[in-house]
């Protein structure tokens, strides 16, 4: 079970400013809502950010360490296995450097809990490139396996790098950048193996497709996905919460559909069914697009719902939900200076490894 992780957000006092995926250039973190949201402990009071919805440890920049040992470790605890990194490459344009930058300091960490990852290549990433002469309109195919040849040199050699079948398994989203043809050409000149996965389709040169929540069809394009899967070699199905982006009210471009949460309902039959469908692997879409509202990270709104569901059916009764708490106090204590680097590492390494009794017990005499 691998969740699909979005490394581009910029906040204060990480950065000396905020980031579009926070701000969409409409909204100002630095100011308040006027009034608290949520019940009890969940209770605060909220920045003004761009999601419907708001992350229980508030806006957080994707280079803090701190903020990825407590996502990893949240999913670790819920019985999510790695991640897979949305990467736009390596090139110098927009904010593609800062994306790259957290996305080695993430693998960095997965590789040190033991935790696996993969590559979700955006196809949309050859436009701007394009547009900014880094890339010649006749070099798109020339370009995306240069940037494959790069991940194969890097990044497909490491031990917790995600493989079917002994290959690499790399996805592409979208179908901006490389047609069907351009795609399987570029696969074609790739001199190693990879398991590569289009969106949606099994394109000609791909071993299957991966699934992602599609608004308007909604678990109708589910249905879909599942009719025509049994015909690959293999298919990444997808398990999601909800479809509720920003983009109406930030004024970016008309709001898609809603795909509603329905109380947990669409979590919990989108998990069953990517159990069921016995896939190598499937994706949680998503563990943080705050924009478009599919997180399962912990928020204000839900707060650990879908994790405690997600431990229960991966983990049955080694299943303890008491201990999704447990990251996000960790966490605490990491930004408060409440105690030492060791003490605050060996607590980390109790929680990686299930030894919760002794991180309770920690925290407990704190």
């Amino acid at each position: 079970m691998l969740a699909h992780y979005m490394p581009w957000f910029v906040a204060k006092p990480v950065n000396q400013a905020w980031g579009f995926h926070w701000t969409m250039n409409q909204f100002n973190p630095d100011e308040f809502e006027p009034n608290a949201v949520g019940k009890g402990t969940q209770s605060v009071r909220q920045r003004s950010i761009a999601s419907e919805y708001y992350p229980s440890i508030g806006p957080y920049d994707s280079s803090d360490v701190d903020v990825i040992e407590y996502h990893l470790l949240l999913m670790k605890v819920a019985g999510i296995d790695g991640v897979i990194v949305d990467w736009y490459g390596i090139q110098p344009c927009y904010d593609y450097p800062i994306l790259h930058r957290n996305t080695t300091t993430l693998i960095d960490q997965a590789n040190k809990m033991g935790m696996k990852f993969a590559i979700c290549y955006e196809d949309q990433t050859l436009g701007p490139l394009i547009e900014q002469g880094l890339v010649k309109e006749s070099e798109r195919v020339e370009h995306v396996a240069s940037e494959i040849a790069w991940l194969n040199k890097n990044w497909f050699s490491l031990d917790n790098y995600v493989r079917l079948g002994g290959k690499p398994a790399m996805l592409s989203f979208g179908n901006a950048g490389l047609s069907n043809e351009q795609w399987t050409e570029c696969i074609g000149r790739l001199t190693f193996p990879i398991a590569y996965f289009s969106e949606h389709h099994r394109r000609d040169g791909a071993t299957g497709a991966f699934d992602w929540p599609i608004p308007g069809p909604g678990m109708d394009a589910v249905d879909r996905f599942y009719r025509d899967s049994p015909e690959w070699e293999a298919a990444i199905p997808v398990v999601f919460p909800r479809f509720v982006d920003f983009y109406g009210e930030a004024k970016v471009r008309e709001s898609y559909p809603d795909i509603e949460d329905a109380d947990g309902e669409t979590f919990r039959v989108t998990l069953a069914r990517a159990l069921a469908s016995k896939a190598a692997f499937a994706q949680i879409a998503t563990w943080n697009d705050w924009g478009e509202g599919t997180v399962i990270e912990p928020s204000v709104e839900f707060g650990d719902r879908d994790l405690k569901h997600l431990q229960t059916q991966l983990l049955g009764q080694q299943a303890d939900p008491t201990a999704l708490a447990l990251p996000g106090k960790l966490l605490e204590f990491r930004k408060s200076n409440g105690a030492t680097k060791d003490e605050l590492d060996r607590v980390a390494d109790w929680i990686g490894t299930g030894e919760y009794a002794k991180a309770k017990s920690w925290l407990r005499q704190r």
